[in-house]
């Protein structure tokens, strides 16, 4: 992580104290599945940009499996995500989640019911900022009560 990058979690928690608000509003005027689905659609479009910015960064702007699985360092700094390593190779990165403390902190902050839309669901969609050959499924997240989330990232080589 570079000393000018500001550590995920507290980043997750800047937003969120910002987006709450918001999105309380939103339920009260335009009802919980409306509100829900521009949030969903907000952090979505964020997170691919995300995406595309680290790949920018990539050396020499060429992405591949072992520059990506360096940036788990911004999301799992200061112990915001303890993960098992299953798996690491140039096409496969295979992990659980045993603790998140980005379920724990909306939980604390009483937005628990939306973190997945504000966390969860920036894993797999900032993929395709990042590589559209790069691609996650996971089963279960900690977000959704799961006692851990399922990570597994392939990464496909394009065919010359």
């Amino acid at each position: 992580m570079k000393d000018t990058e500001i550590p995920t979690l507290i980043k997750r928690r800047l937003q969120a104290q910002v987006i709450g608000p918001i999105y309380a509003e939103m339920v009260a005027e335009i009802g919980e599945e409306k509100a829900a689905h521009i949030l969903d659609s907000a952090v979505r479009k964020a997170a691919i940009a995300e995406g595309k910015h680290f790949a920018r960064q990539a050396p020499d702007g060429v992405t591949s499996m072992a520059d990506f699985i360096k940036l788990y360092d911004l999301w799992t700094h200061d112990g915001a995500l303890e993960i098992e390593v299953l798996k690491a190779n140039e096409t496969e990165f295979d992990f659980d989640v045993v603790r998140c403390r980005y379920a724990e902190t909306y939980r604390d902050m009483g937005l628990g019911s939306i973190g997945h839309l504000m966390s969860c669901n920036r894993d797999g969609t900032f993929c395709q900022g990042y590589d559209p050959h790069l691609a996650l499924e996971r089963e279960q997240t900690i977000m959704a009560g799961a006692p851990r989330c399922t990570f597994r990232y392939r990464y496909q080589t394009p065919n010359p």
